[in-house]
């Protein structure tokens, strides 16, 4: 039955190795790989976010990997319903699922679930984010702690996806999102999780991001970001929010150079 069937999940910093790995597993126990990572679901930043090449994948099956566009705004519930249904495709094919990532509130979920919280509806959504771009993110958080204390403390000015839903969700249901997210959490994965962390010592760490960073440049990283800026989209969506994307965006611009660039990029990283 699948509530006991197995499950690996490997989570881990950026640059940690956590796809090799996974696929390294694949191929000893008969698995198959299921992506966790909010941006390598998105199709247009292959490089930027890391994702998987083919040759990377050593024949072994991927799932959830480059099947949003750009102007798509995943969630959490999504990717939750959509790797609840890989696995079970997995599973039917006689295979193990290894779910790899590293989006926390993604891994959080399938381990646990989430908290029934309603559909923000589209207009308020809009609403509230004209007034995140009229107020500036820390006027915008200073409003949201009249809705919602606990939810505006944990958060920073510039995350304005999370302000903005935290902000629809207090109008849009009159309760703060603190207070459904309190409530009993429902869709974890089905199955035993073994679960995998990759820490590596953080010296190392930084060197395999810088590494991985100059690589990236040096391969086609910068026109990735230059065709995703050309389609000029919402730059509240989550992909425009990708790491790297801000410093490349202003090399383009004229505004830094591109060694300015990859210094702010290793850094976030």
């Amino acid at each position: 039955m699948e509530t006991s069937s197995p499950y690996i999940m490997i989570a881990g910093p950026t640059a940690s190795g956590k796809s090799k790995l996974a696929v390294d597993l694949a191929q000893r126990f008969d698995g198959a790989v299921i992506n966790a990572d909010s941006m390598q679901m998105y199709a247009d930043l292959m490089i930027l976010t890391a994702r998987p090449r083919p040759h990377e994948m050593q024949g072994i099956p991927h799932h959830l990997f480059a099947i949003h566009d750009a102007a798509h705004r995943a969630s959490v519930a999504e990717w939750l319903s959509l790797a609840a249904t890989a696995i079970s495709e997995v599973r039917s094919a006689g295979k193990l699922p290894i779910i790899v990532g590293g989006t926390g509130m993604y891994l959080q979920a399938g381990l646990h679930g989430i908290a029934p919280v309603p559909d923000v509806p589209a207009d308020v959504h809009e609403h509230c984010i004209d007034l995140y771009r009229e107020l500036g993110g820390a006027k915008f958080r200073d409003a949201l702690a009249g809705y919602d204390a606990d939810i505006a403390s944990r958060l920073v000015d510039g995350d304005s996806q999370r302000l903005v839903r935290a902000m629809g969700v207090a109008i849009a249901t009159n309760r703060p999102l603190s207070w459904w997210q309190q409530q009993p959490h429902k869709g974890a994965l089905l199955g035993s999780a073994v679960t995998i962390a990759l820490m590596l010592p953080r010296p190392r760490l930084y060197d395999r991001i810088n590494q991985r960073f100059d690589h990236m440049l040096m391969h086609g990283g910068i026109d990735e970001v230059a065709r995703l800026v050309a389609r000029q989209l919402d730059p509240g969506l989550p992909l425009m929010k990708a790491l790297g994307v801000a410093p490349i965006t202003s090399f383009l611009k004229g505004e830094i150079t591109k060694d300015e660039a990859a210094v702010i990029a290793k850094r976030d990283s």
